[in-house]
């Protein structure tokens, strides 16, 4: 069986998400729900067949990067420019707050200084996917909540790849209590991470934004559905993987900037729709790889542990992101809206919390306890989102189809 290890996960994963996805759809519960419990059931720490984790978790990647992509087809820069001074300093303060009260509970529990801060950066971060799916569900992507919302998660995207470059010297001065972590050393890593990032967003929107969308007409030429789909597949894949192994930056932020750079090619929304059908797929894979990751024995050796961390991210974040948006003068249902879609936690925060556990300055029950506070929150955001008044999206201007060129 272990020759087909990626089969059987990939069956295992699709079925159970489709059974119980329909079982919790009947019972009036989102299937998200349904799609965490099909992960419980293949995962390690229940009887029966155990998928492959590392499988689940580099397909649930691909989840990630075709959802950029096609937010990338669908927001255009003027779209993120205009909500800068929103998004931007709404984020930060969101994150760093969030942080801090991650901190403060870590140490309540008795963690040393290092895990507490590698819990808190790892609490503050929403997950991409969820809340993306929320925005598409409401048909708000291209309304202004929805340029908020795309550039509130690029700007912590953007942070937690900075974090990751810089917490191994971190954590090593505080876990060691050393000084030989000369600032210098810190601010020439962020240096090099910005200038590497900023050089590839450069690339994108200047070349990319040419030669992109000059090939996947050239490849719509031939007249081929399943070249147009494979073409549109091979660059987001493509742009994604050249993003993070060689400018450092994140696959997510990889694809994003390469839907961005075909976003107005007459053919954008063609491959946008082409796209959707795998982007649906992956996306729930992705939940199925994080129950896969639960250890549901948490609950019973640590529920107050598991309470407070739950509470850190449901009430504390939508709190953080709330007041921060109305501050910014923003109505009291853009703020619910972005305060409630931000209240839960994902893929960014295990990686985060991995690297942790690598380091040996956060524990495995620590980890099970972020992992707990994710399937948790994910669970329950649908749910939170209802509380969120409805924000009618804005019709699109219609135009006339522009007449055919020679």
């Amino acid at each position: 069986m272990e020759q087909h290890g990626l089969i059987s996960t990939l069956v295992a994963a699709i079925v159970l998400a489709f059974v119980f996805g329909f079982i919790a759809q009947r019972l009036r519960l989102s299937p998200i729900v349904g799609y965490l419990i099909a992960g419980v059931a293949v995962g390690p720490h229940t009887p029966g067949f155990i998928g492959d984790t590392n499988f689940a978790l580099q397909l649930s990647e691909i989840g990630v990067i075709l959802l950029m992509f096609g937010v990338g087809l669908k927001i255009s820069v003027e779209d993120i420019w205009s909500v800068r001074w929103v998004a931007v300093p709404g984020s930060v303060i969101q994150m760093l707050l969030a942080t801090l009260m991650g901190v403060g509970a870590g140490m309540a529990m008795g963690m040393p200084l290092a895990e507490a801060v590698v819990l808190g950066i790892s609490l503050s971060i929403a997950s991409t996917i969820v809340f993306m799916r929320a925005l598409e569900d409401r048909r708000l992507l291209k309304t202004e909540e929805g340029r908020i919302g795309i550039s509130w998660l690029l700007v912590e995207d953007l942070v937690i790849v900075l974090a990751i470059v810089v917490l191994p010297a971190l954590v090593t001065a505080m876990a060691a209590r050393v000084a030989e972590v000369s600032p210098m050393v810190v601010l020439g890593a962020l240096a090099v991470t910005f200038a590497k990032i900023a050089l590839f967003v450069a690339l994108m929107l200047v070349i990319g934004a040419r030669f992109f969308p000059w090939l996947i007409v050239r490849i719509a030429h031939a007249k081929s559905r399943e070249l147009l789909s494979l073409g549109t597949l091979a660059l987001a894949l493509g742009v994604a993987w050249a993003a993070y192994f060689w400018f450092g930056a994140s696959f997510a932020l990889g694809a994003f900037l390469g839907g961005l750079a075909l976003n107005g090619s007459k053919f954008s929304h063609k491959v946008a729709e082409d796209s959707l059908p795998l982007r649906d797929t992956f996306a729930v894979i992705f939940f199925v790889a994080v129950g896969m990751l639960f250890d549901p024995g948490v609950l019973l050796r640590q529920p107050i542990e598991v309470a407070a961390i739950v509470l850190v991210i449901i009430v504390g974040k939508a709190v953080l992101g709330y007041i921060p948006m109305r501050m910014l003068g923003q109505s009291k249902e853009s703020s619910l809206l972005i305060a409630l879609g931000t209240a839960q936690i994902g893929e960014f925060s295990f990686v985060l919390a991995g690297l942790g556990v690598q380091l040996g300055v956060m524990a495995m029950e620590t980890y099970n306890l972020i992992l707990a506070g994710s399937i948790i929150s994910i669970a329950l955001n649908p749910f939170l989102l209802r509380f969120a008044p409805h924000i009618a999206p804005k019709p699109e201007p219609k135009t006339e189809p522009a007449p055919a060129s020679a």
